[in-house]
């Protein structure tokens, strides 16, 4: 599988065609293979936002975008090759019920879980963050309770009688055992929530944007410690002149290189699944936001091959 792999991404010729799976990944449901380190996994999902649908889109146009990265074989700064260090399969998107938000959250954990137990690290891209409650809980079983990173415009811990909302994940995983907010940490916030009453420590968007990138890195490095950690991008995270296209943009949030710059910092902590999610490419422009998401989502790929 790796030399395959190695081979299929030094074909110059596929840099653009056939762009049917994440930076040409093979598509592959193959968890026997002992080789394989990472599967990336689509969620076409929106049924639980609350501003504009349309992250249902999120995966495929992450894959699309993703082909502008293919042509450099070693990403700055890292100096290295992913394939030199890793196997990386794109196992597709989970398939549910249209419709149909508990087939959702049950195929979602159910796929995840089998993924996990195989031995292989997740990154996957949402659809709207609603999906990463049922990916926590498929962390946590095979992890225990979690750190969490968590990336976002909105702390998401609002507490509403709305079933599926992706405001509320970060209210009940805690409830539910899957993540202690006191070696949890959110990062970009801009928007209302209850200070009194909230567990996680909060890095906001002011915060960050003012202090150095070393400051912002030494405040998750000391929150998180070695606990196994979850890390979620929420793309709304950015700025939307970074990343328009999603359905709940609030100004005044990072830039996306400072937010590289943050994650090449945290890359020792033991992270064991990362996702990217609210990608919604109809309210793009010039493919921005997808290939941000791209971007982040190669990011984590180093991330992980940089502890190889």
């Amino acid at each position: 599988m790796a030399n395959k792999q190695a081979e299929f991404l030094e074909q110059e010729y596929s840099i653009y065609g056939n762009i049917f799976s994440y930076m040409g990944f093979p598509i592959c449901r193959d968890l026997s293979d002992a080789s394989v380190d990472v599967a990336v996994m689509g969620i076409p999902y929106d049924l639980a936002t609350s501003g504009r649908a349309g992250t249902r889109g999120g995966p495929n146009g992450i894959r699309q975008a993703s082909c502008n990265l293919r042509w450099e074989e070693k990403r700055w700064p890292w100096g290295f090759a992913i394939a030199d260090k890793l196997n990386v399969i794109d196992y597709g998107d989970v398939q549910f019920e249209s419709g149909n938000s508990e087939h959702m959250l049950e195929l979602v954990q159910a796929e995840a879980a089998k993924i996990i137990a195989a031995g292989k690290t997740l990154i996957s891209f949402g659809g709207d963050h609603f999906v990463t409650l049922p990916l926590l809980r498929a962390h946590a079983k095979h992890y225990g309770k979690l750190a969490l990173i968590h990336f976002d415009a909105h702390t998401d811990t609002y507490k509403e009688e709305v079933q599926y909302s992706h405001g509320t994940m970060f209210y009940h995983a805690p409830k539910e055992g899957l993540v202690d907010p006191a070696c949890s940490v959110q990062v970009g916030i801009r928007t209302e929530y209850d200070k009194q009453n909230h567990e996680y420590l909060v890095l906001d968007a002011d915060l960050v944007n003012e202090q150095s990138v070393a400051a912002t890195v030494a405040a998750i490095k000391q929150r998180v410690g070695d606990s196994p950690a979850y890390l979620s991008f929420d793309i709304d995270a950015l700025d939307p002149a970074y990343a328009p296209g999603t359905g709940t943009p609030v100004v005044g949030g990072l830039s996306s290189n400072k937010a590289m710059q943050i994650l090449r910092g945290i890359t020792e902590l033991n992270i064991v699944g990362y996702d990217v999610v609210e990608v919604a490419p109809a309210y793009d422009h010039a493919e921005i936001t997808s290939l941000a998401g791209a971007s982040l989502a190669l990011q984590f790929l180093y991330m992980h091959a940089d502890k190889k």
